[in-house]
């Protein structure tokens, strides 16, 4: 059923948002219509009116924006950004074809999703040997591990050499999946 939707997992720095950007691509290039979110993009609204964060990547203030996910999490409902994802999807799904979500970190952010909409794909990118150079703190932090040991990935893609060989797995993943005639 459309739209397709495909959550990209991973750890910090692992190739998410390049992904997101391979599968537009692939997509601009079958005339599919795509869309990017992020359950961070919440988060970052906050963060840009509560400490006047620029919202540039290299000023981003990770702890400052895990411990506001994590507030927000536990004082006002553990599944506020998994709803507000929800809710733009079923916006989102009446004029594109392809809808990724580019920054799950936790379990109930795939499973949920998957639950509400059966023919997600659930896609981990990892990075074998790569230190985004985090504190230890940040690194400790349950979105840094909590899809260590998820045994319900669809797809695991490891990105350890070039770019293009990124784009070509996810490619043939895309081919695999998706009916561009059941879009049209």
């Amino acid at each position: 059923m459309k739209p397709y939707i495909i959550i990209i997992s991973g750890k910090a720095k692992v190739g998410k948002d390049t992904t997101a950007n391979f599968i537009k691509e692939y997509c601009d290039n079958h005339q599919l219509k795509a869309i990017n979110l992020q359950y961070s993009s919440y988060i970052k609204m906050y963060a840009k009116e509560i400490i006047n964060w620029d919202g540039l990547e290299n000023d981003k203030p990770r702890e400052f924006l895990q411990n506001l996910g994590e507030y927000i999490r536990t004082n006002i409902n553990k599944y506020f950004f998994i709803n507000r994802i929800i809710e733009d999807i079923l916006v989102y799904r009446k004029f594109y074809d392809v809808i990724t979500i580019s920054d799950a970190r936790l379990i109930e952010e795939l499973d949920i999703i998957k639950e509400k909409f059966p023919s997600t794909i659930k896609l981990n990118i990892q990075r074998p040997n790569f230190n985004p150079y985090h504190s230890l703190k940040e690194e400790n932090h349950p979105t840094e591990h909590d899809l260590d040991n998820y045994p319900n990935f669809d797809y695991i893609i490891h990105n350890d050499s070039s770019l293009e060989d990124l784009k070509q797995n996810i490619n043939k993943i895309l081919e695999n999946n998706i009916n561009i005639e059941r879009c049209d």
